[in-house]
């Protein structure tokens, strides 16, 4: 079974198995298998991507009780995620939902942010990324198959980019050395704002994600504190 023998090297894998919890049924029908993978997902992400190595896995409450990070995560996604269910002041629902007091949601939030937030928005991160990547290959590979059928349906658009793919075979036979980045401009039909959309896309900042979680392991330890107290 190709669950059982996943590992992670790199952040397809995560992607991989967070790709998986889509399917109710599956997530149902291996449930068990799907905790461990996912706490082993988690773990590598944490100390390979964000070099944090004070986190334990699995993560437990007080008095040993454990959280499952897969239900955790199962349960945020489905009411609208982290910043719906903290807008809404839903984490005591979460708390319940998960075998908690109600009062425990705070905690809840907390152990989201040290352990999942990071990863949860990475991996939409990465989505959003692949999908506009996937989706500028095929408007290309569009105009280009258009450019490619001079006998079928042309606009004026379609006519000059065929004309001066016809202009620039003729000057390469004669030697010509052309501009091959404005040649290939054409066949994208000049969309250099989107070009540059792309140029300046956001990376994603690990520094500042790391400093995030350093920020929730604080802000636990003073939770647990505050319980220690009451």
């Amino acid at each position: 079974m190709i669950l059982q023998t996943m590992k992670f090297k790199d952040f397809l894998d995560c992607k991989a198995l967070l790709d998986m919890m889509d399917d109710d049924n599956y997530v149902r029908k291996y449930k068990f298998i799907l905790q461990a993978k996912f706490d082993e997902m988690v773990e590598w992400f944490i100390i390979e991507k964000l070099g944090v190595t004070t986190r334990p896995i699995p993560a437990y409450a007080s008095n040993n009780r454990r959280i499952y990070l897969l239900d955790m995560y199962l349960i945020v996604e489905r009411e609208g995620g982290h910043t719906c269910i903290t807008e809404n002041n839903m984490w005591p629902m979460v708390a319940k939902e998960m075998g908690f007091e109600y009062a425990e949601g705070e905690l809840m939030r907390l152990v989201y942010t040290m352990y999942l937030d990071v990863l949860v928005y990475y991996y939409k991160f990465k989505s959003i990324q692949s999908n506009v990547q996937d989706k500028g290959v095929t408007e290309e590979e569009t105009m280009l198959g258009k450019s490619a059928n001079p006998r079928g349906s042309h606009s004026e658009g379609d006519t000059a980019v065929h004309d001066a793919d016809q202009e620039g075979r003729a000057g390469d036979d004669q030697g010509i050395v052309r501009d091959s980045s404005e040649h290939y401009a054409l066949f994208i039909n000049n969309e250099w704002n989107e070009n540059k959309r792309r140029q300046a896309r956001r990376k994603f900042d690990f520094n500042r994600a790391k400093a995030a979680m350093d920020d929730a392991n604080a802000s636990v330890l003073k939770y647990s504190r505050k319980q220690n107290h009451v």
